[in-house]
């Protein structure tokens, strides 16, 4: 992908060496320009652009040289003055038509030949297919929307000159936020969406999050993907402290310079684990904590019926991921998407759509973190799971008997309920022994029913015990398996909670993994 920088001196080697058509891949005509302005301007050669609505001009001067505003009238005049002068360059801007074999497509090869001979060089901007014929005469060059580097200087260019005008909270570090949320919109949306900011006469921190609000209604409609809508405010993780620490670090690495270390952004994580746990909830509580849109691939849903319809769709899917960058992107219960990679029960179309995942995983410079979970974790590929293709491995386990004392406490502020005694409050952490937090939320839930119905005096210890003891969890309901997800997990991740694996004597200490802060 060529941003500015690189683009400037692409064209700048192309001008120079006199490539008679050059195509100009951009959806942004006004920074294409900019360019082609300024690189009149440092080697001093004769540049004229057309346009619909002004006809052709000299891009230096500004001044009119051709009142005829049609492109056959544009055309008809380069080809006259190319004739007559040596190392011209005409640049369209306006072209329609050019896919195929017609009329406007011949009048430009003709145009071409004519420069060919005569050192002249034809250049169009357009986001369209050209003519093969056509293409083979002469280059194309691609002009991608503001990278991260860019939009600093976009957003500081749009704020600076307000700054002793409005109150302006943002520093080094907001700057930098703000240009990682606006890469990849083009120049004049991230202006607008900085300015509409500005009009309401301030620029303060809370407006980090309204820039990324601003940004996910543009891709709103990404195809292949969900846009999933989150409430921060009733956001919550408790009993995840170690996973929430690691998260912390890595959103440092979202604005941080890494080019220099050769060092790729943040790439995702792997969450594994008994049901129930709050895996799920993980991916909307980083989405909100990060100030990034939340959306969900569900790899089950795109598949088609079609041989090779399901990897399309997967490719644009992630290809929409990549544009609607920085995002999360949530995967949830991936076995379930790619359980046929192990086997060849449907003729290979999960092998290759998780050779497609897995290429994208390893590839994509965008910055799409990417929150997947699992619960069957023997349906898992091994490829998946080796080091490299997601920043960490998490293990989300039953809740301890701290953790389930934190989870209890934040349903019971979330519910409104009044608050149990020390010594009930101990009791429910017995009863709750082998509950996942699913089962602590059903519990606190039950309670909260009986207070919508019969009003917060019923609220007691008594109400408190008979709903938890009317609660049977899944590890008491499919024990085995419950007891196999743990066994896979203390070898083979770390433990969302932070706290170190429990051992015993017959436990092996290798392969204990822990999380490194």
């Amino acid at each position: 992908m060529a941003n500015k920088v690189e683009f400037k001196t692409s064209l700048l080697r192309m001008f120079r060496a006199r490539i008679p058509f050059i195509s100009i891949r951009s959806i942004e005509r006004a920074r294409v320009l900019e360019v082609v302005q300024q690189l009149a301007e440092e080697i001093n050669i004769p540049i004229y652009v057309h346009s619909l609505s002004h006809g052709t001009m000299d891009i230096k001067t500004r001044k009119s040289v051709n009142d005829d505003r049609s492109v056959a009238g544009g055309l008809d005049y380069a080809v006259q003055y190319i004739s007559q002068k040596q190392n011209l360059t005409f640049v369209f801007n306006e072209v329609s038509d050019i896919e195929d074999d017609n009329l406007v497509s011949r009048h430009i090869y003709d145009c071409v030949i004519q420069a060919i001979e005569r050192g002249g060089s034809i250049c169009l901007i357009t986001t369209k297919s050209i003519w093969p014929q056509l293409q083979r005469l002469g280059m194309t060059i691609t002009l991608n929307a503001p990278n991260e580097e860019e939009m600093l200087e976009v957003v500081k260019d749009c704020v600076t000159p307000y700054k002793n005008s409005i109150p302006l909270e943002w520093d080094e570090t907001d700057y930098k936020m703000a240009a990682t949320i606006l890469a990849n919109m083009t120049k004049i949306e991230a202006e607008n969406v900085l300015a509409t900011q500005m009009a309401k006469g301030s620029l303060t921190k809370d407006d980090i999050r309204e820039l990324s609000n601003a940004k996910d209604k543009l891709f709103s409609d990404i195809s292949g993907l969900e846009k999933v809508k989150i409430d921060p405010a009733t956001l919550s993780v408790a009993g995840l402290s170690g996973l929430q620490n690691w998260l912390d670090n890595q959103k440092k690495l979202l604005t941080s310079n890494l080019k220099a270390r050769k060092m790729r952004p943040p790439r995702g994580v792997l969450l594994v684990g008994v049901p129930g746990c709050g895996k799920s909830l993980s991916a909307k509580f980083i989405a909100a904590n990060w100030n990034l849109p939340l959306y969900r691939l569900d790899l089950a849903a795109i598949q088609g019926q079609y041989l090779g319809q399901s990897e399309n769709r997967l490719k644009e899917a992630l290809a929409s991921a990549d544009n609607a960058a920085p995002c999360i992107l949530w995967i949830d219960e991936i076995e379930k998407g790619l359980a046929g990679a192990t086997s060849s029960n449907d003729g290979g179309t999960s092998i290759r759509m998780l050779g497609q995942f897995l290429f994208w995983l390893q590839e994509s410079e965008a910055k799409v973190f990417v929150v997947s979970t699992a619960n069957d974790v023997s349906k898992l590929p091994p490829e998946l799971l080796r080091r490299g293709r997601f920043d960490e491995l998490f293990f989300v386990d039953l809740p301890g008997n701290q953790e389930r004392k934190d989870i209890i406490n934040l349903y019971i502020q979330r519910n409104l309920l009044n608050r149990p005694t020390e010594g009930i409050l101990t009791k429910l952490i017995e009863i709750s022994e082998g509950f996942a937090g699913s089962d602590l939320e059903g519990a606190v839930r039950d309670v909260a029913i009986q207070a919508v119905i019969h009003g917060d005096d019923i609220v007691n210890d008594e109400l408190f015990e008979k709903c938890f003891k009317n609660i049977v969890p899944l590890s008491k309901t499919a024990p085995e398996r419950i007891e196999a997800i743990r066994i896979w997990g203390r070898e083979r991740a770390v433990p969302a909670s932070g706290i170190s694996w429990n051992t015993t004597p017959y436990d092996s200490a290798a392969g204990k993994r822990s999380i490194i802060i």
